[in-house]
């Protein structure tokens, strides 16, 4: 059987990139039939990633068969996975987030976590000498998912390994770091056919703090006020979002990649509690901003506090 190969749900640019990166390496390095899948429509940065480097949008699933064989990249939390992902035969996990507990397997599997702030980075170093046989568009794949997780090494998560395996990547595709990654700011940036709802759920993972639900969505760009300028009816959409995905409240963050800063929505009393407790702020609006604050897993979740 064809092993599938997927990150999470809301599948940014790592979730989409990893797939298709991993595939490669079962198929044409392993001799392992491999096959990337995405959870849900990629972002516009991952959508970007795949025109650029020449790649067809990998086939969206909803579910997995009964023993199906899986590789997990990008996540090992079951709530950002198929509903099915238990009965599944999962062979592998590669990741960069903390374990949250709840996968089953059907036997011992190869597992890597690695406290680095892409997946990409974790799959150049597995390959080892074999990352030489990369095609450039599958090295273009591994670039872009690292400068999107590192917010081009500007994300609190980034590490000097990051940094240097991505450097070598740029320099073996013979592109320059900055002028790349602004194309790919600027289309993650173009949000404007999105409806408020895709826009909340776009990158977003579920959390619960102290057993209040949340739903936090983070929007990275470089021209925060295109969402800003719409954040009466996102606020409005919070209500419609929460209910429908079986949350209390929506959390929703805009970071301005330039200014390495977010903005955070305030449309009631709970969110102002969550921000003075959690950063320290002091709101006196319907949006505060939080300075330096970049990463939802080192920065965001960590902290929060109802």
């Amino acid at each position: 059987m064809t092993t599938l190969v997927f990150g999470h749900k809301s599948p940014d640019t790592d979730s989409t990139g990893s797939p298709i990166i991993w595939s490669w390496y079962l198929n044409e390095v392993k001799g392992v039939a491999a096959k990337p899948v995405l959870l849900g429509e990629p972002n516009t940065e991952a959508a970007f990633m795949l025109e650029h480097w020449g790649f067809e949008k990998p086939e969206i699933i909803a579910d997995v068969e009964a023993d199906a064989p899986v590789v997990i990249v990008d996540t090992n939390n079951p709530a950002e996975l198929p509903a099915s992902i238990n009965d599944a035969d999962i062979t592998a996990i590669i990741d960069h987030h903390k374990l949250v507990g709840g996968l089953e397997t059907k036997g011992p599997i190869d597992i890597t976590v690695r406290p680095l702030a892409c997946t990409a980075t974790i799959m150049v170093d597995l390959m080892g000498a074999d990352v030489a046989k990369m095609p450039d568009a599958i090295k273009g794949a591994a670039l872009t998912c690292i400068l999107s997780d590192t917010l081009e090494f500007r994300s609190p998560t980034t590490t000097a390994h990051d940094r240097a395996v991505a450097e070598t990547l740029a320099a073996d595709l013979g592109l320059d770091i900055s002028e790349f990654a602004a194309k790919m700011f600027a289309a993650k940036s173009d949000v404007s056919a999105f409806s408020d709802a895709e826009l909340i759920r776009m990158d977003s993972k579920e959390y619960a703090v102290d057993g209040t639900k949340f739903r936090v969505s983070v929007l990275e760009t470089t021209a925060p006020e295109i969402p800003l300028d719409r954040k009466d009816s996102l606020m409005e959409s919070f209500k419609t979002v929460a209910a429908e995905d079986g949350v209390d409240q929506v959390l929703l963050f805009v970071v301005d990649i330039i200014k390495e800063e977010a903005t955070l929505l305030v449309p009631n009393d709970l969110v102002k509690t969550v921000a003075e407790k959690s950063f320290g702020a002091t709101v006196e609006g319907d949006t505060v901003v939080l300075p330096g604050i970049m990463s939802r897993k080192k920065q965001i979740i960590p902290n929060l506090k109802v």
